[in-house]
């Protein structure tokens, strides 16, 4: 009897090694042998699931997206009964590069960003994925900030300095955190003050 193949597991295994070239030397490393061997496959098969580096990036970067959003889910678990100001500083927190997949989410993260800019198809999923990630924050921080689009925009690039400076070895953990919740207390506070 044959042996029963999982096409989607196969997928993942060839966009987590797709993740790690990523995450340790840049999109532009990726090619279809660097990946096949990371997967521990051949060519011919990675080629059986994607037809090209385009098509690998592109579903790579779908599943990035997907991840992103299944943290945050995680993140708000359990805070039904959360205050809003709680609620955006868990979405803001699942975003930081905090554990070891949040990590590597980040870095490549990162490398698509900066493909983005030289490429058009790409750029154009980095801001419709940046919009829902915006409006995410923004929704949330409805009553909390005179302008809650503004201010989910300036949180969210906050956030990337931050999670920049993490991987860099700049900034603890610990110091990005408190970083984080003084801004958005000063957000909170200040838009109390313009609402007495």
């Amino acid at each position: 009897m044959p042996k029963k193949v999982d096409h989607e597991q196969r997928r993942e295994q060839i966009t987590e090694a797709l993740w790690g070239i990523a995450a340790s030397r840049g999109l532009e490393a990726v090619s279809m042998r660097e990946v096949a061997a990371a997967a521990g496959m051949s060519i011919g098969l990675v080629q059986h699931y994607f037809a090209s580096k385009d098509e690998m990036l592109l579903y790579a970067t779908a599943r990035l997206r997907d991840q992103l959003r299944e943290r945050l889910g995680r993140s708000l678990a359990g805070m039904e009964s959360a205050t809003p100001r709680d609620l955006v500083r868990a979405l803001l927190l699942a975003m930081l590069p905090l554990d070891a997949e949040a990590r590597t989410a980040t870095l490549v993260g990162v490398a698509v960003f900066f493909r983005a800019l030289n490429d058009e198809t790409m750029a154009v999923r980095y801001r419709e994925g940046r919009a829902l990630l915006s409006a995410a924050v923004a929704e949330r921080l409805q009553g909390l900030a005179a302008d809650p689009a503004m201010a989910a925009d300036a949180l969210l690039a906050l956030t990337d300095g931050l999670a920049s400076d993490l991987l860099l070895g700049h900034l603890t953990a610990d110091r990005a955190i408190r970083i984080l919740d003084r801004q958005i207390s000063q957000m909170t506070e200040s838009s109390a003050h313009l609402t007495e």
